[in-house]
């Protein structure tokens, strides 16, 4: 007999397993991040600030879509360490952006005259 989880079964429905379907729409969402931001840019429309705002914003949400549809991070109890992880490396790489930002500021300030 096969082995067959049901909690597996439940995470699929609800766009956190492994089918087609949400491959798909895992999928369609980061195009169509992708296409806004380059719209945007390619239209030359908007400022220069609320461009780069823009970016920024629909990146973190690409990196969100990404981890949810093709990693299939979730809060279940299986995937909760993953989930741990992930946002210990979020803090490590925001503290070493955050710090190398102010020592280049500090560096900026002091150094130039």
């Amino acid at each position: 007999m096969a082995n067959h989880h049901p909690s597996s079964d439940a995470h699929a429905e609800h766009g956190h397993g492994g089918g087609l379907k949400s491959y798909l729409v895992g999928f369609v969402l980061a195009v169509i991040l992708t296409v806004i931001p380059f719209g945007m840019v390619m239209s030359g429309a908007f400022p220069r600030g609320v461009t780069v705002i823009v970016i920024a914003v629909l990146a973190a949400v690409q990196m969100l879509v990404h981890l949810i549809y093709f990693l299939h991070m979730h809060r279940s109890a299986e995937q909760r360490s993953n989930v741990h992880v992930g946002l210990f490396s979020l803090l490590i790489i925001g503290i070493v952006v955050v710090g190398s930002l102010w020592v280049m500021h500090n560096l900026n300030v002091n150094m130039m005259h």
